[in-house]
């Protein structure tokens, strides 16, 4: 006969789940300032990035408008087989990726040395003024930036053709008709639009560490490049490789304001400058195949999922703490 206190022992409490709930209820009128807070941006997100996944199985359709989207015919593989079926498949995402890595790289470098830099800058004044130039640049559109480069690279008229180059010999250049000098004209302009807001964020992470360890460093005699290497950077590390993680998650993404605007789209620029993004929009422009962009955007999407998945797996073997999730 089973004994009355041994079976209350091993039955599972019915109060856990009431407990659980009851917690949960609790947190919820704790913490109902912040949850109100959070709302409108779950919303705006869920409303943005999840509702639209709804549209991944465009591309898996032949999309056409007499049908609709419901009714059009499934494609299968159709549209990824045509993403990929031309020649210059290769080409524009060759383009992506090594635009995207050395932004990456060079924008970490540059966004922590001037996150340093400003930092060392003892004046308030002199800080905030180079932290606002440093971030204005951001606050442009692509179409605006598109203009200032268009007024420095004018064949006629531009600032750098008509003042600069004649310093080198060149009489006039004709920038957009060089592919070959727009990798570098691109990385200037990204790297002059985005470092600002990068190094605003290692400065935040800077202003958090504590002035006590620089002031033991300087009791030990640790000049200002140890307290660089051996204080700032070890401990920036993490926030950095949490940046370049989810970095990583966009590089099958370009800017596209980036590669259309500044560049006018020009013909003659397409065998540097054309990247995934341009290749498709000019597709959807020129064939209306939205089964074709829906499938780049869906590859696009998948890649940089398993890309963010295997920066983080190397992170967290690498150092545990480092790691995203």
């Amino acid at each position: 006969m089973t004994n009355p206190r041994t079976q209350a022992l091993t039955k599972p409490p019915y109060t856990q789940p009431q407990g659980r709930f009851r917690r949960l209820l609790l947190n919820i009128v704790r913490y109902r300032v912040l949850l109100i807070m959070l709302l409108p941006t779950s919303i705006i997100f869920f409303i943005n990035c999840y509702i639209p996944m709804f549209g991944l199985f465009i591309a898996f359709k032949n999309i056409n408008y007499i049908d609709g989207i419901m009714g059009s015919p499934w494609a299968g593989l159709d549209n990824f087989r045509f993403l990929f079926a031309t020649s210059d498949a290769l080409r524009v995402t060759i383009n992506t990726v090594g635009y995207n890595v050395v932004f990456i790289i060079s924008g970490l470098i540059l966004s922590v040395t001037l996150a340093i830099a400003i930092n060392e800058v003892r004046s308030k004044i002199a800080s905030k003024f180079f932290q606002t130039v440093m971030i204005m640049p951001n606050f442009l559109s692509m179409v605006v930036v598109s203009f200032i480069v268009y007024a420095f690279l004018h064949p006629e008229y531009g600032f750098l053709v008509k003042h600069i180059l004649p310093m080198f010999g060149y009489s006039s250049v004709n920038a957009y008709m060089h592919p070959n000098a727009w990798p570098y004209i691109l990385w200037i302009t990204k790297m002059w639009h985005s470092i600002g807001i990068g190094s605003v964020i290692y400065l935040a992470a800077i202003t958090g560490i504590s002035e006590e360890l620089y002031e033991a460093a300087v009791v030990d005699g640790a000049s200002k490049w140890q307290q660089i290497t051996r204080i700032t950077l070890p401990l920036l590390t993490p926030i950095m490789v949490i940046l370049t993680i989810l970095n990583m998650g966009g590089i099958f993404r370009s800017d596209f304001g980036l590669f259309y605007h500044v560049t006018l789209d020009s013909g003659a620029l397409r065998s540097t400058t054309d990247v995934i993004d341009t290749y498709v929009y000019r597709g959807l422009i020129q064939l209306n195949d939205l089964g074709m962009s829906s499938a780049a955007n869906f590859y696009q999407s998948v890649i940089g999922f398993f890309l963010v998945i295997g920066a983080n797996s190397l992170a967290r073997k690498l150092n545990r703490d480092t790691a995203l999730f």
